[in-house]
């Protein structure tokens, strides 16, 4: 895998002046999460884990407890996942995800990065077909054996196990996210995990250059300025 998937989803806090929009995509994720799992994290493995990252994040914890306390609340919008992918500049191959209340408005700001761009968004599976959906869990340990039989104890489908400055990085399939992250957690007790999120990672890279760089860069910045866009991975190996 490489720990390049690191990058393979864009950052939503490269500059202070975007802190506004992390939090209010962590909000939303939150709300949505505790909306649908519950509001206790001991009882919603998911809401546990995105309020830690939301911390990491350095969320404040008002905006946490205002999303809990709105989901708490049963009322509130109606936010659905949404899914887009396309090629975008140089022909690199793009994933966004979004959470919208609007689906049709949605759309139409996302394509609307991609036409900008002078690139089109495509049909549902277009790209997706060429990243896998991964579990991706990095933490600090130094025995690969144990980690990997703790998996296998758990029946866990494990995908691959790297070894790099005494950091383990676990990949399985998404629908083995939870039971990865319970067997880590029975095996070693709790766990601060540097890397803890479901990642559409690549299966192959592209490299960009001349205008195409520039290109990239506005619609990166076009999709990040989106309210609904919680998420980009591209398979640009030099953005």
């Amino acid at each position: 895998m490489g720990r390049a998937y690191q990058n393979r989803k864009e950052s939503m806090a490269k500059t202070s002046n975007m802190k506004a929009r992390v939090y209010s995509r962590y909000g939303r994720e939150i709300y949505v999460t505790a909306k649908s799992g519950g509001i206790d994290p001991n009882g919603n493995l998911a809401l546990r884990s995105l309020i830690d990252r939301a911390k990491k994040e350095q969320v404040p914890a008002h905006v946490i407890e205002k999303a809990i306390d709105k989901a708490k609340g049963g009322a509130g919008e109606d936010f659905s996942r949404a899914r887009y992918e396309g090629f975008g500049p140089g022909g690199c191959m793009a994933i966004i995800e979004c959470l919208t209340d609007n689906p049709n408005r949605t759309f139409g700001d996302v394509r609307q990065a991609f036409t900008k761009t002078k690139t089109k968004i495509g049909t549902e599976g277009s790209v997706s077909h060429s990243f896998d959906h991964l579990a991706i869990l990095v933490f600090k340990h130094d025995d690969e054996e144990a980690v990997l039989e703790a998996l296998m104890e758990g029946d866990v489908d494990v995908t691959d196990i790297e070894n790099e400055d005494g950091k383990l990085s676990v990949f399985a399939p998404q629908s083995e996210y939870f039971k990865a992250k319970q067997a880590l957690i029975e095996a070693f007790g709790e766990i601060d995990f540097d890397v803890d999120e479901i990642q559409f990672v690549p299966q192959t890279y592209t490299q960009i250059s001349g205008d195409d760089v520039a290109l990239f860069e506005k619609f990166i910045n076009m999709l990040e300025d989106l309210e609904d866009v919680q998420a980009v991975y591209h398979n640009v190996e030099n953005p």
